[in-house]
């Protein structure tokens, strides 16, 4: 039998409805020991972070991984930045994206494959609150034609 390579371990559904998703990238984070224990464990939240660039490195900023139990003197600092691993063509290209008036970049998943956590990070574009409101009325409609033409 084959064994599950991507694990899923946290997933930040408030970016869907906050922005408007242009583009996805997976990179990995570079992390410390008890950081990668605590992900493993899903002590991860994802809510308020987003990405930044500064001297050509990327950098994962307000994302909270909590403390690993067992780390005792070793452990990390819950907010601190972690750098994201991606080749200098993709650091580029997002530097010049993220440059643009209304464009931020933030993680939308985390998750572990074949062996390495790995985050996947969207181009994204911020909506008004009538966008959002849109956005909820058309999810209904659509929902009520599915429910409407349902075979039973």
């Amino acid at each position: 039998m084959k064994e599950k390579t991507d694990n899923l371990i946290a997933q930040n559904k408030k970016a869907g409805h906050d922005y408007f998703i242009k583009e996805t990238l997976e990179a990995g984070i570079a992390l410390t020991g008890t950081e990668i224990k605590s992900i493993r464990a899903r002590r991860i939240n994802l809510r308020d972070g987003y990405v930044q660039i500064i001297n050509g490195n990327a950098y994962l900023e307000n994302v909270h991984i909590s403390e690993y139990k067992q780390g005792n003197i070793f452990n990390h600092d819950p907010l601190r930045k972690r750098q994201l691993l991606l080749h200098k063509k993709q650091i580029t290209r997002l530097a010049g994206i993220q440059s643009q008036q209304g464009m931020t970049i933030i993680p939308l998943k985390v998750y572990i494959k074949h062996g390495f956590a790995k985050v996947l990070i969207g181009v994204g574009q911020g909506k008004k609150q009538y966008d959002k409101r849109q956005t909820i009325k058309k999810r209904d409609q659509d929902r009520e034609l599915r429910r409407k033409y349902r075979v039973r």
